[in-house]
C-alpha cells in the first residue's frame, strides 16, 4: 500500500498493527481484543482525515498510482468480454484512448476511455493517458460505430491533458477535439461520461459530452491543473494547494456549480482502497442510468444535452442588468 503525506497518521497505526498480529502470530499469545482496538481506532482516523480532504489532496488522490484506471472498470464492469477496437483509419492507433465493445448485464455498451498504463514501460507507451489527435478520431469513429448499431457509449476520463506535442499540433489536435464536441452533442444513443480520475482541458472534454456526466468522489475537472495554474500566476508550483481551491475543480464544487450530474461514491480512503466496491458502485450507476437515458427518444436526448451545455457559463451584462 503507498500512502500520501495527508495519510501519514494512518501509515503509522497501519505498521503498527502489522508488528502486533506479527508478535502474535510468532508469540501463539491471544491479542485478537487489542487488534480490534487497533483496528478500530484505524477506522476512526481514516474516517476522521477522509471526511476534511482539501482540493488539492483530493487531487493527489486522483492520481493515486493504485488507482484502478480505464481498461480495469472496463474490464470489471464487461465481466470480461471487452473486445478491443483500434485505430482511427488515417493515421494509426493512439495507445492512449482505448475502445470497444463489452456487454454489461446483457447489454451492449461501446466503451471508451484514456489510458495512464499500468507500470513505466506502459506508461510511456500511452503517453500517462494524453492522446494525440488520431486517439480523439479513434474515439468518434467508435461512437459513429455505436451510434450505428443503436448501441449506448460509456466514456471513461482520467488525463491530464490533450498530447501537447509537435506532432500533436501538426496533425490537428485543437480541431479534432472541436469535431468530437459537436459529433458527440448530435449522438443519437445514450452516452454516459465518467471522470475516475483526472479530467484536465480540451483533452477531457474531448470524450466528455455526455446526457449524463459524472465524477467519481475523489476526482478533478478543470481547464488547467493546480501545477500550471499556479507557474502561470505564480511563476511556481508552490502555490499549487491555493490554486487547486481556487480552481473550483473537485466534485462537490462542480456539482454546486450545475457542471455534472452527479457524483459516485468512492469507498472510504479512496477508489485505490477497494477495487471491488468502486467497480460495482461503478456498474451499478451505468445500468441505472442508461434505464433512465433509454426511455427518452433520440431527440429529446440531443435536444436535453444541447440546452445543458448552453446554460453553463452564462455571461451576464451588469449594465444591462442595471438599466432593467
Amino acid at each position: 500500500m503507498i500512502y500520501l503525506d495527508f495519510e501519514k497518521p494512518i501509515q503509522e497505526l497501519t505498521e503498527e498493527l502489522e508488528k502486533l498480529k506479527s508478535v502474535a502470530e510468532k508469540s501463539k499469545v491471544d491479542m485478537s481484543k487489542s487488534i480490534a482496538e487497533l483496528e478500530a481506532k484505524i477506522h476512526e482516523k481514516r474516517v476522521e482525515i477522509f471526511s476534511n480532504l482539501t482540493a488539492w489532496q483530493k487531487v493527489q488522490l486522483s492520481r493515486h498510482p493504485e488507482r484502478p484506471y480505464t481498461l480495469a472498470y472496463i474490464d470489471a464492469v464487461s465481466n470480461s468480454s471487452f473486445i478491443e477496437l483500434h485505430g482511427d483509419r488515417t493515421v494509426g492507433d493512439d495507445k492512449a484512448m482505448v475502445g470497444g465493445f463489452g456487454d454489461v448485464d446483457g447489454q451492449t455498451v461501446m466503451f471508451i476511455g484514456q489510458q495512464k498504463g499500468i507500470n513505466t514501460k506502459m506508461r510511456q507507451i500511452r503517453r500517462f493517458g494524453m492522446a494525440n489527435p488520431e486517439g480523439y478520431r479513434k474515439a468518434l469513429r467508435l461512437m459513429k460505430m455505436a451510434e450505428k448499431f443503436n448501441k449506448p457509449i460509456v466514456t471513461f476520463i482520467d488525463t491530464p491533458g490533450a498530447y501537447p506535442g509537435l506532432e500533436a499540433e501538426e496533425r490537428g489536435q485543437g480541431e479534432a477535439i472541436a469535431r468530437n464536441l459537436l459529433e458527440m452533442t448530435q449522438l443519437k444513443v445514450p452516452v454516459i461520461c465518467i471522470i475516475i480520475g483526472e479530467g484536465a482541458s480540451g483533452g477531457a472534454l474531448g470524450i466528455g459530452i455526455g446526457d449524463k456526466v459524472l465524477m467519481l468522489e475523489n476526482t478533478w475537472y478543470s481547464v488547467i491543473s493546480p501545477e500550471s495554474c499556479s507557474s502561470i500566476l505564480w511563476r511556481s508550483w508552490s502555490f499549487k494547494e491555493t490554486a487547486a481551491e481556487a480552481l473550483k475543480l473537485t466534485s462537490a464544487d462542480m456539482s454546486n456549480n450545475g457542471l455534472i450530474d452527479g457524483i459516485i461514491k468512492e469507498p472510504l480512503g479512496g477508489a485505490h482502497n477497494n477495487h471491488a466496491e468502486i467497480f460495482a458502485t461503478v456498474k451499478s450507476e451505468i445500468l441505472k442510468q442508461l434505464e433512465v437515458l433509454k426511455k427518452q427518444t433520440p431527440d429529446q436526448r440531443i435536444t436535453a444535452r444541447i440546452d445543458k451545455f448552453s446554460a453553463m457559463g452564462v455571461v451576464h451584462d451588469l449594465e444591462e442588468e442595471e438599466n432593467k
